[in-house]
């Protein structure tokens, strides 16, 4: 097996190989090379099951969409989701910068296209995000003159923004991101212009403004590293005082933004235990493993970037054996710890449906190519999807 596994390595990443072979050839080497790696990890590749089956008795599973996939551009990609998913989420179409560019006019075309995508499947639809620091225009925070808002002013544009968007989509969006990312590393709170503007009370009239919009809809914070204990520890003091001021929440969002070798999975464990002691539901809300090597600590810090280089991409037409088979331990760890809690969790919603459209192809370093998903980049399945079935049917 090791000579196996060294050769069809060596032939599906040699450049005169790959140009000279055909592409049958390719497709035999390529099936070879998913096999190896499954036998490698000691499980068969040939379950054709679906995540959202295999996992009801557990908690939902979703994906995050683009609107691609809605408008019928990446027939393949909705054809995964209709067969794996039950729950989905707009990756970018609900953040304010796509819905309201302009004050006071609404874009709701492409959020539209996923609600309706999702409504017409059955689907738990979330909407992400009512209120966050990115993607949200500089208008939102200047008057004419660009110069900083105050509070009043600020709370209307908030108050105006949720009520037009939730109210909208009332009865139909089921669950709402309404803060995202309020904290830093250390559990402070981001000095964000909400922050500066309004003050600290901002995230919790937030959630309260969301309630008046649509009273049936789940409310959640959202947020990455939540697994590193000092992040965690400011999570859990807001959630807090949240419930103190008697404002609704119903669970918190942990990203999953992972890597091979953090957290651990006793971190994710911990953090799980923790909100749901609060009476919270737990979501995996982002989930991917990132394969990538990496020189910059950036969590999921969207801001943090860092130049290319080719040492930074070393994997550029697809994963060898060997890390197939560490990314399918990795997620089979993890969905341990999911199954295992599964009476504290709701949703596990991986932040996208299969590598080709991965948002950590170009970050925090633009133009890679990462393979952070079940799904490979001609929707296929790989052998960290079959890992994860297993964990489902091996952990009772």
């Amino acid at each position: 097996m090791p000579h196996l596994l060294s050769e069809i390595q060596r032939l599906t990443h040699h450049p005169i190989t790959m140009k000279s072979m055909s592409m049958s050839r390719m497709a035999i080497l390529r099936t070879m090379f998913l096999f190896s790696a499954c036998i490698g990890i000691g499980f068969a590749c040939g379950d054709d099951s679906s995540l959202k089956e295999v996992f009801r008795h557990h908690f939902m599973i979703g994906g995050a969409l683009n609107d691609e996939l809605v408008s019928g551009k990446d027939p393949q990609a909705a054809a995964l989701v209709e067969r794996h998913f039950n729950s989905i989420t707009p990756e970018n179409v609900m953040k304010w910068e796509h819905l309201q560019p302009e004050p006071g006019k609404f874009t709701f075309e492409a959020a539209d296209r996923v609600v309706e995508f999702g409504v017409k499947r059955g689907m738990f639809i979330v909407g992400h995000t009512l209120i966050w620091h990115h993607q949200t225009p500089s208008w939102v925070f200047q008057d004419s003159n660009g110069k900083p808002v105050d509070r009043k002013t600020l709370l209307k544009r908030m108050k105006d923004h949720i009520s037009t968007v939730v109210g909208r989509y009332r009865g139909k969006v089921r669950g709402w991101d309404v803060v995202n990312e309020a904290l830093n590393e250390d559990g402070s709170m981001r000095q964000s212009s909400w922050m500066m503007v309004i003050g600290e009370d901002y995230v919790a009239t937030a959630f309260a403004y969301a309630h008046e919009a649509d009273p049936s809809a789940e409310l959640y914070y959202n947020d990455f590293s939540l697994e590193n204990e000092p992040k965690r520890h400011g999570a859990l003091r807001l959630v807090k005082d949240l419930q103190a001021r008697k404002i609704r929440i119903d669970g918190v969002g942990t990203q999953g933004h992972y890597k091979l070798d953090w957290p651990s999975p006793a971190q994710v464990e911990q953090t799980i235990e923790a909100f749901a002691g609060l009476g919270l539901g737990v979501m995996i809300t982002e989930l991917d493993v990132d394969v990538l090597p990496y020189d910059i600590e950036t969590g999921a810090e969207i801001s943090m970037r860092t130049e290319f280089r080719a040492e930074l991409n070393p994997y550029p037409t697809s994963l060898p054996p060997d890390k197939e088979q560490e990314l399918a331990r990795r997620y089979a760890d993890l969905f341990r710890v999911f199954v295992k809690h599964a009476d504290k969790i709701s949703r596990v919603t991986f932040w996208g449906v299969y590598d080709g459209r991965s948002w950590l192809n170009d970050w925090p370093v633009r133009g890679r190519t990462n393979h952070p998903l079940l799904f490979d980049r001609s929707y296929r399945p790989k052998p960290a999807f079959f890992a994860v079935v297993q964990t489902a049917r091996k952990i009772h």
